[in-house]
């Protein structure tokens, strides 16, 4: 998700003193000057709305919440230390030995001599990528002397004692906000593209910069949202979320799309699509390129998609079991009716698995077996270890979160937008106020940042649910969860599984994805993809990008899962296929959409496209 990058200036890197020097240089200092005065007019008046709107932005998951629980976090820290005074001067002691270490390479190199940085940024660090980050003795000092300060800091964090374990996570997550924030990259007069770019435009990149800050804020949602896509240069129905279908049945929570059969012959058992209702279904239906469901059709397959409604207040007491039952169960029985069939393959995606997974359990509980195979992508069921998310789930955001939602009945999309950009601040943060507001570029046109972008409702109920009953308290995987007054035990799930987790997904991290396999009760094929929770499923063949691993599901650990494991060059798609043809049947004639529902509107439907 980090791929849009800033657009570059197109103006070349300087290769001598000479041309460092001059691309220091104002060219006009009238318009320089006439731009300065634009800026100071415009920003007043985007600035006074900024803090305006970030008075009524208080609460969970939000910016200044998260600020309050930073300095909480940071105390407990520093209070911890003041118990360990000789061990915090020698952390102390270190600090400075670093920084005269540098300050004394730095002067050596001023007089010309060839020095080795006392420490550089890790591999795959985009902030520092222009050359001048190494070549300017200026910019290389602010880099190192941040890179010092947070490293240490990070150290710090990392071994401070008498901290719970929930209480040190929340602080390392925090620091990594303070530390994203303060890096040099940020800053106009220390970072060399937006300073050669401010002087060689005369300053107009600001005001250009100031408009796009204003414009966000002008479609900004209940939180500031920073564009990270040309949101002009997509629309659903137009450029994503195009392959031909027909929604075929609909009610107050889904809609059900069914899409048009590509191959002369299809599977006789069609597959169910499950996605988060968290966001919009078409991260799986991108461009054609990039489409998983274009892909599933063009593989003989009949597929149906479920389209989650876009909740308001009215919704706010919709819970976890009529997910379960006007969403899952409903869209079964309709897919079954529609194809003939008495047992259809499902795959649930992220809490779409979740969802999914305990559905299973509650199926098997009954007795009940429609589904001849199950596949689940990113898919968490043992929350034990379900990573940074974790931060946010404690009693007391959890009471303000309920309060917060209890008065509206929703939570608004924007918020937990904010939690999964503060994941990744480096990526999904700070590269687009830099491009965006100081550079004074738009955003790349990007379809998974759009995606992204695009943020529905969750109903009240639904969501305290699924944080408190899973993220909380673990009760799926614990067997003490009840859905509509029947006791769920995963090991009741006899259906074959196909369990796919991303290698560097830190939403469902792959350890935790691997607890929760180990919980069913029938054969699990656990596939580990490359790169992370979007781009390690949404990788099509055709890009020949990441990898995946292969090994048999044993009792042991994720390493030693991994360490038999075998490499796969490309996609896993492919893999799963041939996987889900061993339970899908003979083929047939192919089945044209609404043949038994009839045909209500066209995909993508209408509720994706709901923005209320």
């Amino acid at each position: 998700m980090s791929s849009n990058k800033p657009q570059s200036s197109g103006k070349p890197q300087p290769s001598s003193k000479r041309d460092q020097a001059s691309s220091y240089q104002v060219n006009d200092p009238e318009a320089f000057a006439k731009n300065l005065l634009r800026l100071m007019e415009d920003g007043s008046k985007t600035l006074s709305g900024v803090f305006s709107q970030s008075g009524n932005n208080q609460g969970p998951f939000s910016q200044s919440g998260e600020m309050n629980e930073a300095a909480k976090s940071m105390h407990e820290v520093m209070q911890a230390w003041m118990h360990e005074p000789e061990k915090l001067a020698k952390a102390q002691g270190e600090l400075v030995d670093g920084y005269i270490d540098l300050w004394s390479n730095s002067v050596r190199r001023l007089f010309g001599e060839e020095v080795e940085p006392v420490v550089e940024p890790t591999r795959g660090d985009k902030r520092f990528k222009d050359p001048e980050w190494s070549d300017n003795p200026y910019f290389d000092f602010c880099k190192q002397a941040y890179l010092l300060s947070s490293n240490w800091a990070e150290e710090l964090v990392d071994k401070t004692e008498g901290l719970e374990p929930h209480a040190k996570m929340k602080a390392e997550f925090h620091l990594r906000q303070i530390t994203s924030a303060l890096s040099p990259s940020n800053f106009p007069a220390t970072n060399p593209e937006i300073l050669r770019e401010t002087l060689s435009s005369n300053g107009k990149n600001l005001v250009e910069g100031m408009h796009n800050l204003a414009k966000d804020m002008k479609s900004s949602g209940e939180l500031m949202k920073i564009s990270q896509s040309d949101i002009a240069a997509f629309e659903v129905g137009r450029d994503l979320a195009v392959t031909p279908g027909k929604v075929i049945f609909q009610n107050k929570i889904i809609q059900l799309l069914q899409y048009e059969p590509t191959t002369p012959k299809v599977h006789r058992k069609p597959l169910l699509i499950v996605p988060p209702w968290i966001n919009k279904y078409y991260i799986l239906d991108l461009r054609p390129e990039k489409s998983f469901i274009k892909y599933v059709v063009d593989q003989g397959f009949t597929a149906f998609v479920i389209s989650w409604v876009n909740p308001d207040a009215n919704m706010g007491n919709t819970g976890f079991e009529d997910y379960m039952r006007e969403g899952i169960l409903a869209a079964t029985k309709a897919v079954q009716r529609e194809a003939g069939v008495q047992k259809i393959n499902v795959l649930g995606y992220c809490v779409g698995g979740t969802l999914l997974s305990a559905t299973l359990a509650y199926q098997a509980a009954k007795g009940k077996t429609p589904f001849s195979s199950a596949t689940l992508l990113t898919t968490q069921v043992d929350f034990s270890k379900a990573g940074d998310l974790l931060f946010f789930i404690d009693d007391d955001q959890l009471d303000d979160l309920e309060q917060l939602m209890k008065e509206r009945g929703y939570l608004d999309g924007s918020r937990m937008a904010n939690v999964f950009n503060m994941l990744r601040p480096k990526d999904l943060i700070w590269p687009y106020i830099v491009n965006n507001y100081m550079l004074g570029k738009k955003p790349m046109p990007f379809d998974l940042l759009y995606w992204n972008q695009d943020s529905t409702r969750l109903p009240a109920a639904n969501h305290s649910f699924y944080l408190r009953e899973f993220y909380h308290h673990n009760l799926l995987a614990k067997g003490g969860m009840k859905l509509d007054g029947v006791n769920l035990d995963v090991g009741k799930v006899k259906v074959p599984v196909y369990e796919l987790a991303a290698r560097d997904d830190h939403i469902a991290p792959p350890d935790s994805v691997y607890e929760g396999a180990k919980l069913f009760g029938g054969p699990v094929d656990y596939v580990l993809s490359g790169s992370g929770h979007i781009a390690g499923v949404v990788n099509p063949p055709a890009k020949k990008k990441y990898q995946y691993w292969t090994n048999d599901m044993g009792d042991g650990s994720l390493q030693e899962w991994k360490d038999g494991a075998k490499e796969h060059p490309g996609s896993w798609w492919p893999h799963w296929i041939k996987w889900l043809r061993k339970h899908s049947g003979p083929k047939i004639e192919p089945r044209a959409p609404g043949q038994i529902h009839g045909q209500i509107e066209d995909a993508p439907g209408s509720y994706v496209t709901t923005k209320r």
